[in-house]
């Protein structure tokens, strides 16, 4: 029972934070948009260019908005000393760096999925092809928060980590962008996506069993320097 309050609590805390600075909120949503709308003014309104490039579009503006968003994940629990609490706390640091990234991909990743089918039709993607964009958005965003975490505990103590942020998470998003990006293609191609799909599966579930060990170490290492 004091986990699951603990639980409940940090998520409903981080929930509040999070709608008091709704541009952490609006920033990531508002950069998606941008990216995947700007792209049909550069290549040209062929309808078979556009769906052609739609996967690929709508993942790699995905994975920005994710990096994005993971600056900030974990940026004001340092400075206002909530996190070196969280650290001191005698429940588990795991446990409490799901509740942080639940609620992380709720308000960031969550939005994204519901406004990519209308992008997705704009790119005159059929319906069968935005099912499994969605389907895939919803498996890969929660790898991306992890990994995205993974690396913002680690550079949470830098000034200006941006770069490195990006240096260090971006060849682990690789990955979750080609298999998602493909079995968005091979549906469009009507062909069966299963084995990306078990494969963004089972991403999540490594994710979920170890990155929130190393987020954990991650951020004990930044709160003892």
């Amino acid at each position: 029972m004091r986990l699951t309050h603990a639980f409940v609590s940090l998520l409903y805390r981080d929930f509040t934070v999070a709608f008091r600075h709704r541009n952490e909120i609006l920033n990531p949503l508002l950069f998606f948009s941008l990216v995947t709308l700007l792209f049909p003014l550069g290549v040209g309104p062929s309808p078979q260019l556009l769906q052609t490039i739609a996967p690929g579009i709508l993942w790699v503006a995905a994975l920005l908005a994710a990096l994005l968003a993971a600056d900030n994940l974990f940026r004001t629990d340092y400075e206002d000393g909530t996190l070196e609490q969280l650290v001191l706390s005698p429940l588990p640091l795991p446990l409490l760096v799901i509740a942080k990234i639940l609620a992380h991909w709720l308000v960031s990743a969550v939005p994204l999925l519901l406004l990519a089918p209308l992008l997705a039709v704009a790119f005159g993607l059929e319906a069968l092809a935005i099912g499994v964009a969605e389907l895939t958005l919803l498996l890969g965003t929660p790898v991306l928060a992890f990994v995205g975490a993974i690396g913002s505990a680690l550079t949470v103590s830098l000034k200006r980590n941006g770069m490195l942020l990006a240096l260090l998470v971006l060849p682990l998003y690789m990955p979750v962008l080609i298999f998602g990006s493909n079995a968005v293609d091979t549906a469009a191609a009507g062909l069966p996506v299963s084995g990306q799909l078990y494969l963004l599966a089972a991403m999540l579930v490594l994710s979920l069993t170890l990155a929130p060990l190393a987020i954990a170490a991650a951020l004990k290492m930044s709160v003892s320097q």
